[in-house]
């Protein structure tokens, strides 16, 4: 599987910042952690890489970031877009943040609100979206902030802001979401205070460079998972394996519905546990999805509704609204394209209802989200026909290389045009 999407876009965030070298191995090659990576090359950091996963980072300091003589394009990632803007909003310099037009229609109100508590400068559209225009402030201030909805990029936003900021920032969460800023600021050597869902930085420390040897992205592992789950005699083993307890709902939920997935070989790489996982072919069976599970695999739902719609029973899943708001409008454009394959999927506000039966052959629309075009990929195991998925470019946002690997596991899979 390839490098972590979320700790590939950290390490370069956290490397330049840092001082002194860092050594990433293992980085994910796609769209999106390149453009992170290019965002501070702009910025004037030294990266040389990325060569067959190892960048090497000639951090910067917390304030050694230059002035980008352009508008930063972070291109799809939504990723990179929330997380800068806190990082960004200490800077003494103005940034302009673009995406594409999909980046250019998510809400970013969740994230410049909360910033502009502390003290931050941020213009974005009428409609809370971008471009983000960050102007320079004398100094950002600490804040307690209660997040009403769950998630990750809003607390990494904030707690990279209040690396500059005067006193303690807090962040405290509904639920649980994945905790890879925490984990790697405490790995730079940063002091990260944290009580239950409670988590806190204080303004004025110091970064130090180190070495990140970035596991494999259980939310590409996802595809394989389910993939495997429902093909008849599959029997595949996934190497190196992120099981960051913030990240496994996905392993969670899929057993939950029957499926045979055994870990092995469990162990700590540079603060983040590693597993290698085997998979083979189950009788899967419709679920109530546990709300509380649903943080730990808010980006494999995609590859979860396949699961359901090839189950036995009715799946109902609940406390979903985020999934609205990604790359596109997952829940409806799931449910719409489970429906050209024959499936019955139901949307409602928050969720979906799924009920298991045979798939045909077929052509969905993917609307350029990348999950939604390898989720239906691994349909494919199980319709009565040929599948046609269209607008599939960006896949490689995050698993550049994913048709050539399927077709290796033994999916038929050919890409066109």
């Amino acid at each position: 599987m390839p490098g972590d999407k979320s700790i590939s876009h950290r390490a370069i965030m956290l490397g330049a910042l840092a001082e002194g070298v860092t050594e990433v191995s293992g980085f994910l090659e796609g769209e999106d952690s390149l453009a992170t990576l290019r965002a501070f090359r702009a910025m004037g950091v030294r990266i040389a890489g990325p060569d067959a996963g190892r960048v090497t980072i000639h951090g910067a300091g917390l304030h050694g970031l230059a002035a980008p003589a352009a508008p930063l394009d972070l291109g799809n990632s939504g990723t990179s877009m929330r997380l800068m803007c806190g990082l960004l909003a200490g800077q003494r310099f103005a940034t302009t943040l673009v995406g594409d037009a999909s980046l250019s229609t998510r809400p970013m109100r969740r994230v410049t609100v909360p910033l502009a508590e502390m003290g931050a400068r941020i213009a974005t559209t009428e409609r809370g979206t971008a471009p983000l225009a960050i102007s320079p402030v004398d100094t950002l201030r600490g804040i307690d902030y209660v997040m009403p909805v769950a998630s990750a990029q809003v607390k990494s936003c904030l707690l990279l802001a209040g690396l500059y900021a005067a006193g303690e920032t807090c962040v405290t969460e509904p639920a649980p979401t994945r905790d890879h800023t925490e984990r790697m600021l405490a790995g730079f050597g940063y002091a990260v205070r944290r009580e239950a869902s409670r988590v806190c930085v204080r303004g004025g420390g110091r970064l130090v460079g180190c070495a990140i040897d970035v596991p494999a992205d259980i939310s590409s592992a996802a595809f394989f998972l389910v993939g495997a789950s429902i093909a008849d005699g599959s029997d595949l083993v996934l190497e190196h394996v992120g099981m960051n307890p913030t990240r496994i709902g996905v392993v969670n939920l899929l057993r939950l519905m029957g499926a045979d997935i055994e870990v092995r070989n469990e162990r700590d790489v540079g603060g983040e546990p590693v597993a290698d996982l085997r998979v083979r072919s189950a009788r899967l069976h419709g679920v109530r999805i546990p709300e509380a599970q649903v943080p730990l695999a808010i980006d494999e739902f995609p590859a979860l509704f396949v699961a359901a719609a090839c189950a036995e029973g009715e799946t109902v899943l609940t406390g979903a609204a985020e999934l609205r708001v990604k790359e596109s409008d997952r829940i409806q454009v799931m449910a719409d394209g489970l429906a050209a394959l024959g499936g019955d999927a139901r949307p409602t506000s928050d969720g979906i209802v799924i009920r298991g039966g045979a798939l045909r052959g077929g052509a969905v629309d993917s609307h350029g989200d990348h999950r939604i075009a390898m989720s239906f990929a691994m349909a494919a195991l199980r319709a009565g026909g040929p599948v046609d998925i269209d607008d599939c470019a960006n896949v490689a946002t995050s698993f550049p290389g994913f048709a050539a690997l399927a077709a290796g596991a033994g999916l038929g899979i050919a890409v066109e045009g």
